[in-house]
Formats: structure tokens, sequence, C-alpha cells
């Protein structure tokens, strides 16, 4: 808040810069302590035991701040946009606190940029009945992502990946699929919940995802998963590094960085950074073959009945997300190999009767994936899911039922003990 004042008054170039770096290191140093101390100190004991050379350490037992890694790059956003001239300091200090601190998306995002979050609450708002309406509708949605999908999935993700060694081939690979849908649905649930939570209030925060698994290749997923991140890397990361306007040498190292810089905000733990450079392995061919726009959004929107070639594409951009879905969800390295080595190398790859998991019916989650997958479907390239204003009666007759289905399905995947949203600990 001070930078920015001081900032918005400076003029010399020189003061300006260091201004700006002042807010950048003490934001990444709070992160970075916080986050990334003990990771940096067990690495650094590692590798000196590795050379024969035992020295001691002391890390930290401190409890993470919840949602640390987004609001930090909030306000980041703002000082170096009033950096750049794209945004006035404020002095009203409420609103910025309120910026910064703003319930529905405080610990899990979307991460808000200040050029369009600020300014909102700067003036004044009315109850306004739509935007009311089809707030209630994506927190409804949200719910049941969270409760139905990603809650349901987690009993049988959990059991799998605690025990990967005792399961077959093919349930591993259940497993993995799974997780793939418990984390978009506990993410964008999350979202979901908070876009429309802030829609009460009159505020309006981006959309963070767009059916992502519908995605004909890495660079459309990439462009419809946890937007409101991959856009900010692109914006203050990607762009200034020199994005694509250099060599293709220097513009796949731009790639590469922040691929890997996206694995290890998540966190502190070298699952997440393998899983960034996956991603990036995924993406970089794409790139060099000026493929990654091919699917912009607006343009060559998939039909609602795809061509076989955009169902083999889709497929296989599903089947490489799963792929890296494992590291991320791994404990350890170890663990992940371990878990892909036991896919490829089970003597009973197909020998599901006798994994325990499936003690547990599976009937009601298989209705449930159906009735979610054809809602994502039929709303792909619209805003809000449920969010069709025609006045017919068949078509509000099928709104209310699906309502109705949706509410029912809520209360009965309700479970005893609360399940904690996956992006709370990053």
């Amino acid at each position: 808040y001070f930078i920015a004042l001081q900032l918005s008054k400076e003029d010399n170039k020189t003061k300006r810069i260091r201004l700006l770096l002042t807010s950048v290191f003490i934001n990444l140093g709070l992160l970075g302590f916080f986050k990334y101390f003990n990771f940096f100190i067990d690495n650094f004991t590692n590798t000196f035991a590795f050379f024969g050379y035992q020295i001691s350490d002391s890390s930290l037992n401190i409890i993470l701040p919840v949602g640390i890694s987004f609001y930090t790059f909030q306000t980041l956003s703002y000082t170096i946009d009033v950096y750049r001239g794209k945004l006035k300091a404020t002095r009203d200090f409420i609103s910025f606190a309120v910026f910064v601190s703003f319930f529905p998306q405080l610990v899990a995002g979307p991460i808000e940029r200040a050029t369009e979050l600020l300014p909102q609450f700067l003036k004044k708002r009315r109850l306004n009945y739509l935007k009311s309406i089809q707030g209630l509708r994506q927190i409804l949605w949200g719910f049941f992502k969270k409760i139905v999908i990603a809650d349901s999935c987690a009993i049988y993700v959990n059991d799998i990946f605690l025990n990967y060694s005792e399961y077959s081939g093919s349930t591993l690979i259940v497993g993995a699929v799974l997780f793939a849908f418990q984390i978009y649905g506990d993410f964008s649930g999350y979202s979901d919940i908070a876009i429309g939570t802030a829609k009460l209030f009159g505020i309006d925060l981006m959309t963070n995802f767009k059916t992502p698994y519908f995605s004909r290749n890495i660079g459309e997923f990439w462009r419809r998963w946890h937007i409101s991140l991959s856009t900010w890397f692109r914006d203050y990361l990607y762009i200034p590094l020199g994005g694509s306007k250099g060599s293709k040498w220097l513009s796949i190292r731009n790639i590469l960085i922040i691929f890997l810089v996206s694995g290890f905000w998540h966190g502190a733990n070298w699952t997440f950074i393998i899983w960034g450079l996956l991603n990036a392995i995924y993406f970089i061919p794409s790139f060099i073959l000026k493929r990654n726009r091919k699917y912009i959004e607006g343009k060559n929107e998939v039909s609602f009945l795809p061509s076989i070639k955009e169902v083999v594409n889709i497929l296989i951009t599903f089947c490489l997300t799963v792929f890296a879905w494992i590291f991320f969800r791994s404990n350890t390295v170890f663990d992940a190999f371990n878990y892909i080595k036991r896919i490829f190398n089970s003597d009973n790859f197909f020998s599901i009767a006798s994994d325990r998991i499936y003690n547990v019916s599976i009937k009601p989650l298989i209705i449930y994936f159906v009735f979610f997958i054809s809602i994502e479907w039929y709303y792909r390239n619209k805003e809000i899911v449920f969010g069709q204003e025609t006045n017919t009666i068949k078509s509000i007759v099928i709104k209310y039922i699906l309502y109705i289905f949706t509410i029912i399905s809520i209360l009965l995947s309700i479970q005893n003990e609360a399940t904690n949203f996956i992006y709370f600990q990053f």
C-alpha cells in the first residue's frame, strides 16, 4: 500500500525500480520463509550428505498461513500494475484491504488483478437480482462439484494412492483418473462458490475454469485450467522474460521457467516440480509446431457432436494430464515412480475382483459422473451452468428437474467428516 503511494509520487526511474523490487522481495520473502524454508534446508543438507558430509540442520515447525500463495500474487499484481502505470495507487486503505482479503476468494483464488477488482470496491453497489440468481446457481454447481464429485472420488483416491502396492494395474489407472476428477471438482468447485458468493455482493470475479478436460491439446488445457494463475504467470513472468518475441530457444527457456515456477508455486516438493516439467514437455512440441494457439476461445469451438478427430484429441490430452497428476498427488517422487511402475509391471493387471476398493458400491458415483459430464458438456461454452434465461414451460420444467436432482445428490453425498479443499494447502 505504502510503496504504491510512493511509486505514484516518484518520477525517477531508478528509484521506481528500487521501490518495485522492495515490494517484490518483501512479498516473495514472506512466501519463501513460510512455504519453502524447510524445503531448501532439507535439500541443502541432503546434497552435503550425498558427498559424505554430515551437517546439522534446523527446520521450522510452523503452520503455513492459509492461502498465502494466492494473496501474495494478488498484492504483487497491484504494485506491478501501479509501477507500469496501468492503475493509480489508491489512498482508500479500507478498499485496498478488502481487495487483499476479500473473503470468498482469499484462501484459494481466483487470483484477481487490482485493475479489475479494486475499482469495484471504490464504487457504490446495489443488490442486483439477476446477478444474485446467477451467483446462487454457480454456488449450487460448485457444491455439487465439491461434495458429490470431489469428496466421493476422494474415498477411492486416498485408499488407492496410500496402498498402491496392494492394487492391480487397472485399479491404479482408475485411481489416477478419479484423482483428475477429484482435483477438478474440488478446485473448480471452490472457484464457483467463490465467484457465486462475490456476485451476491455485486462483485465480479474472473472465471477460473472453462471445462478444461474437454481440451484438444495442452495449450488449450492451460487456457482453461486455473486461468487466473496461468494468465498471471503469462503477464508478470513470461512476457517480462521476453515471451515468444526472441529466438525459438529463448522462448522454450521461458516456457520451461513458467511451468517449473508454476509447479514450485504449488508446494515445496519435487513432485510438483516434476509435474510442472511434464506439462512443459507436453507443451513445447505444440509450441515449436505452432499449434499451441490452434484452439482459441471463440474460434474453432468443439461442436456439440464432436468429430472422431476431436474425440481422439480430447482423450489424448486427458490421458497426458492424468499421467502428470500422478506426480501431483503422490507424497514423494519415489511413490510416483513406483505407482507408475506397478501400473505397467503388475502381474494381475485386470484382476480387479480381489481389489477391496470395489467392496464399496461405485454405482452411485457412475450415475453422478454421467450427470456431471453431461451438464459440463452441454454448458461448456456458457459462462454459468443452469444459466439459460429462456422462459418456455419446457425449459423451466427441465431447469427445475436439474435443480432438484443436483440438490438431492448433494444431500445424499454429504459425508460424516468434512473434507478440506485441496488448494487450501497452497
